[in-house]
C-alpha cells in the first residue's frame, strides 16, 4: 500500500479508473470514514426501503389513478425488473468511472425518478417513474456496497460498519412496510416516492463533503459491451420469468420460456467471461469459497424473508384487522432484535470463531421462527404468538446478513468492488424475486386445495387463507435450512480474513 494518502474523508479507490492513486490510511480521517458509512447507510436505506414501501401504497394508488388489478403488478414487477437486470452493469461502471461518480449519479436520478413517480398522474408515468427508480438503484446499491468495502480496511472498524450496512440491509423492508404504513394513512400514497427526495438530499451532501476523488489513469480498461447485454438480457429474463409466475401457470410460455431463455444467455455469458479481456464480472470474484457460500446465503435469506414480510403482512392484517401503521410497528422487534445481532455477530463472533458456525445457526433460527408461525390461526394474538417467533426470526437473521456481506466482499481486489458488491446486490434481488414467485404460487395452490369440495363461506374462506400462509411459512423454513445445511458444508473453519484485497481477489477461473 502506498504511504501517500488521499483526500482525508477519501475511501481507498485501487479501481482501475483510479489504479496508481494512493489510499487513505485507516490510522487517518476516522471520523469521516463514519460520516461516509452515514452517507453509505442513508443511500442503501433508500433502495431497500423501495421494495416494499409502496406495496402498502398500491391500493390507494391503483385508486386514485385508477388503473386494473392486472396491472397494478408492474408497479412492483418494474422496479424490480431494471434494478435486477442492471445490477452487474452499475457494479462495473462504478469500478471503471469511479465510485463517487456513480454513487451520486444514482443518488440524484434516484430522487428525481421518485419525484417522476410520486407526481404521476396516470398508470404509465408511475411505471415509467418506478422503472427509472430501477435503472439508478442499479448505479446506486453497487457503489454503496464498494464504497463500504473499499473504505473500511481496518478489521475492527470493518466488522462494526458490515454490522450496521447489514442490519440495514435485512431490516429495511420492514422499515419500508412501517414507513408505508404511517406515509399511506396520513400524508397521501404519493409521499411513499417523495420520501426519496428527503433521504437523497441528505445523502448527496454527505456524498459531496465526505467522498473524495480518485484521479484517473490513461490504461482504464473498456466496459464489455457483450457481456453487458447478456448479462441484462438473461437477468431480465429470470426476473421477468419469476414474476410472470405470480400471474401465469408455471406451464405459460411466458414463464418457463423466459427462465429456459435466461439460463442459456447466462451460461453464454459465464463462457464469455472467460474470453474477453475486459470481463463484466470477472470470474475471479466468484472463485473464493467462503464467497461462493455468501451469495447462495444471501440469496436463500432474501427467498425466505419474503415469507415474513409479505404473509405476515396478509396474515395482521387480513386475519387480525391490523392497521397499515399498526403492521408495520409490529415489525419492529424484529428489526430492534436483528439489529443487535448483527453487531454482536460481525464485532466479536466471525473474528473469533469464523462463519461456519455462526450462519448456519442464524438459519436455522430464522427457519425455527417460520415454523412457529405455522400455527398462527384466527384466534392468535399478536403478544402471544406473532412476537416471539418474530424476535426469534430477527435474531437469526442477524447472524446471517451482516456475517454474508462481509465476506461476499472481504479481499476482494480493489479494482473489482464494484463487479463484487454488484454480484450480491444481484444474488439478493434474483433471491427475492424467486422467493415472491415460488411463495406466491404455493399458498395459491394451498388455498385452492383448501376449498375443494367445500362452500366458500367467510369462515371457510378465512381458514383458506390461514392454509396459504402456512404453506408459505413451511416453505420458508424449508429454504432457510437448506441454507443452513449449504452453509455448514460450504464455508471454511476457523477466523476469516476479513482484509480488503490489494491484490487479485482469487485465482483466475479457467473453463
Amino acid at each position: 500500500m502506498s504511504e501517500s494518502t488521499q483526500t482525508i474523508g477519501q475511501p481507498v479507490d485501487r479501481s482501475p479508473a483510479s489504479a496508481g492513486t494512493s489510499a487513505a490510511t485507516p490510522e487517518k480521517s476516522s471520523n469521516h470514514r463514519w460520516w461516509v458509512l452515514v452517507v453509505i447507510a442513508l443511500a442503501q436505506l433508500m433502495v431497500v426501503l423501495d421494495a416494499t414501501i409502496v406495496n402498502i401504497a398500491l391500493p390507494s394508488a391503483q385508486k386514485a389513478l385508477d388503473f386494473s388489478d392486472g396491472n397494478r403488478q408492474w408497479v412492483v414487477t418494474g422496479y424490480a425488473l431494471s434494478f435486477g437486470s442492471l445490477l452487474l452493469l452499475g457494479g462495473r461502471l462504478a469500478d471503471l468511472l469511479g465510485r463517487k461518480t456513480v454513487f451520486i449519479t444514482g443518488i440524484v436520478g434516484f430522487a428525481a425518478a421518485s419525484a417522476l413517480a410520486g407526481a404521476a398522474q396516470n398508470f404509465e408515468v408511475l411505471v415509467t417513474g418506478r422503472v427509472l427508480q430501477g435503472v439508478f438503484g442499479a448505479l446506486l446499491a453497487p457503489a454503496a456496497l464498494a464504497l463500504l468495502n473499499t473504505t473500511f480496511t481496518d478489521a475492527k472498524e470493518r466488522a462494526r460498519a458490515f454490522g450496521i450496512f447489514g442490519a440495514i440491509a435485512g431490516a429495511g423492508g420492514g422499515i419500508g412496510l412501517l414507513l408505508g404504513g404511517l406515509l399511506t394513512e396520513h400524508l397521501s400514497w404519493r409521499w411513499t416516492l417523495y420520501i426519496n427526495l428527503i433521504i437523497a438530499v441528505f445523502a448527496l451532501i454527505g456524498a459531496v463533503l465526505f467522498l473524495g476523488h480518485a484521479k484517473a489513469t490513461k490504461d482504464r480498461p473498456k466496459l464489455d459491451l457483450p457481456g453487458t447485454v447478456l448479462a441484462s438480457a438473461g437477468l431480465f429474463g429470470l426476473v421477468y420469468g419469476f414474476s410472470n409466475a405470480e400471474t401465469h401457470d408455471w406451464s405459460s410460455p411466458m414463464t418457463w420460456g423466459f427462465l429456459a431463455g435466461a439460463v442459456v444467455v447466462l451460461a453464454v455469458f459465464a463462457w464469455w467471461q472467460t474470453r474477453t479481456s475486459h470481463p463484466l464480472l470477472p470470474l475471479r470474484v466468484l472463485a473464493d469459497r467462503d464467497r461462493g457460500a455468501s451469495f447462495i446465503t444471501v440469496a436463500i435469506s432474501s427467498m425466505g424473508m419474503f415469507g415474513v414480510f409479505l404473509f405476515l403482512t396478509y396474515y395482521l392484517q387480513a386475519s387480525l384487522g391490523f392497521t397499515p401503521v399498526k403492521t408495520g410497528l409490529a415489525f419492529l422487534p424484529m428489526i430492534g432484535a436483528l439489529m443487535v445481532t448483527a453487531q454482536l455477530s460481525t464485532n466479536m463472533l466471525l473474528p473469533r470463531i469464523g462463519p461456519r458456525p455462526i450462519v448456519p445457526v442464524g438459519l436455522l433460527m430464522a427457519s425455527g421462527g417460520l415454523v412457529w408461525m405455522t400455527g398462527l390461526d384466527l384466534s392468535s394474538t399478536y403478544a402471544a404468538n406473532v412476537l416471539p417467533p418474530l424476535i426469534l426470526m430477527g435474531l437469526g437473521l442477524g447472524l446471517v446478513m451482516p456475517p454474508a456481506m462481509s465476506l461476499a466482499t472481504s479481499r476482494i481486489a480493489a479494482k473489482d468492488a464494484g463487479a463484487g458488491s454488484a454480484a450480491v446486490n444481484t444474488m439478493q434481488q434474483v433471491g427475492g424475486a424467486i422467493g415472491t414467485a415460488l411463495l406466491n404460487t404455493l399458498a395459491a395452490s394451498a388455498a385452492t386445495s383448501y376449498l375443494v369440495g367445500k362452500k366458500p363461506s367467510p369462515g371457510v374462506l378465512a381458514q383458506a387463507q390461514l392454509e396459504s400462509y402456512s404453506t408459505a411459512y413451511w416453505w420458508s423454513a424449508a429454504f432457510f435450512a437448506a441454507g443452513a445445511i449449504i452453509a455448514a458444508l460450504m464455508y471454511r473453519s476457523g477466523r476469516p480474513d476479513l482484509s480488503t484485497g490489494d491484490g487479485e481477489s482469487a485465482p483466475t477461473v479457467h473453463m
